[in-house]
């Protein structure tokens, strides 16, 4: 006589769907990593030293100390 189940699972399917239920979904995604990159002492040196007048100036604007500086140097020279 064979008897019928009725309801069963597969235990494989049983356990995937727990451990389906078990995982947390992220509410957000994640950012993606970024890369930054340090210019040397030198590199920034000449970088400060081939810029133009109009760079300096919006720098300086802008809030940048060493263009500030650059700028009040460069008057004091045209004034003597």
């Amino acid at each position: 006589m064979i008897n019928s189940v009725s309801g069963a699972t597969h235990p494989q399917a049983a356990a995937h769907a727990a451990a389906a239920a078990q995982q947390p979904t992220p509410s957000k995604p994640q950012p993606a990593p970024t890369d930054t990159v340090q210019l040397s002492i030198a590199a920034q040196a000449f970088k400060e030293a081939i810029e133009n007048p109009a760079q300096t100036a919006r720098e300086a604007a802008g809030g940048d100390l060493q263009a500030k500086r650059l700028l009040s140097k460069e008057a004091a020279d045209k004034a003597v």
